[in-house]
């Protein structure tokens, strides 16, 4: 199975999303750029840049470097911002986060040498039909220890989706991308991720964040974590008049209340952070969540 890292994970069909007109450099360009590294492969690109497996020559192990839009460093004030938020980003040290090594500027290439998760992202794990609802209910948790770690220190993800949700080889769930969006200053574009299908990031976002996306706080985070969770049970996105998850599926009607409130249109009417949501989940009989293990990449569904 491919590796993958992030929103760039390459996806199962070989395709690379459709987002803008970003050309990544190829491996054999970076490699007079960066001598400490042994680029290897292109693992994918978007429109908030591409990242790739390299091989970190000293320490002789893999990590994933991330290099931004070229054009991004003509926004004014790009480089203090990318600054400011990478350095914030690299404080980030908690097991359900990727770990950034390093960041810093290279001509006009702005970079992250970070963690390689060698693995799947929740999206390939949705489409190859390996998900059942009691992984789900393993996922989500993990997830929201580590938006609360991240939320307690200021940094709100902005951008919470199945392709920034990893799963390394041994059932591990890694968020990545922390705070991408906010450095770039921009919304995302819609991805084709199917024919004749189009899902993008403002599937995602919450209310708020798409009428003011400079204003948002941690709840916006909540509210996008809510639609991966409805997604994750029914295989469906809760667009429009969509009904509770267990009128899709056979699961505890408990659970309704936990995605219905995280999914809630007013900020104020959802869970006050990720570890309220937690606590929520974990006791509304969903007790097996906790020894329940996401799907290892490879690993059959259960029966």
């Amino acid at each position: 199975m491919k590796a993958g890292f992030g929103s760039f994970t390459a996806p199962a069909n070989g395709t690379t999303p459709l987002t803008g007109a970003f050309e990544p450099p190829s491996p054999e360009a970076l490699k007079g750029l960066f001598p400490q590294l042994e680029v290897l492969d292109l693992i994918g690109k978007g429109g908030m840049g591409a990242v790739y497996k390299a091989r970190q020559k000293d320490l002789d192990r893999f990590v994933a470097l991330k290099v931004l839009p070229a054009r991004a460093g003509t926004d004014p004030g790009f480089t203090e911002r990318f600054t400011r938020e990478a350095r914030a980003l690299a404080r980030l040290n908690h097991p359900n986060i990727v770990v950034v090594y390093e960041f810093g500027q290279v001509q006009d290439l702005h970079y992250f040498i970070m963690e390689y998760v060698d693995g799947t992202n929740l999206r390939q794990v949705e489409r190859s039909g390996g998900l059942v609802a009691r992984q789900a209910l393993a996922i989500i948790p993990q997830i929201c220890e580590a938006l609360q770690f991240a939320h307690d220190k200021g940094i709100v993800h902005r951008d919470i989706k199945p392709e920034n949700i990893l799963i390394d080889r041994e059932g591990n769930v890694k968020i990545a991308d922390f705070g991408l969006a906010k450095i770039l200053g921009q919304r995302q574009d819609l991805t084709l991720t199917q024919e004749g299908h189009v899902m993008g990031t403002p599937l995602y976002m919450a209310p708020e964040q798409v009428e003011h996306p400079q204003t948002v706080d941690h709840r916006a985070d909540i509210y996008s974590l809510g639609v991966v969770f409805y997604e994750m049970l029914t295989g469906e996105l809760p667009m429009g008049k969509f009904q509770p998850p267990s009128a899709k599926v056979q699961i505890d009607v408990r659970l309704d209340e936990v995605v219905l409130k995280a999914l809630a249109k007013g900020a104020g009417e959802r869970y006050a952070s990720a570890g309220e949501l937690r606590r929520a989940l974990l006791t509304q009989g969903t007790p097996a969540a906790e020894a329940a293990r996401p799907p290892a990449p490879g690993e059959q569904k259960p029966a």
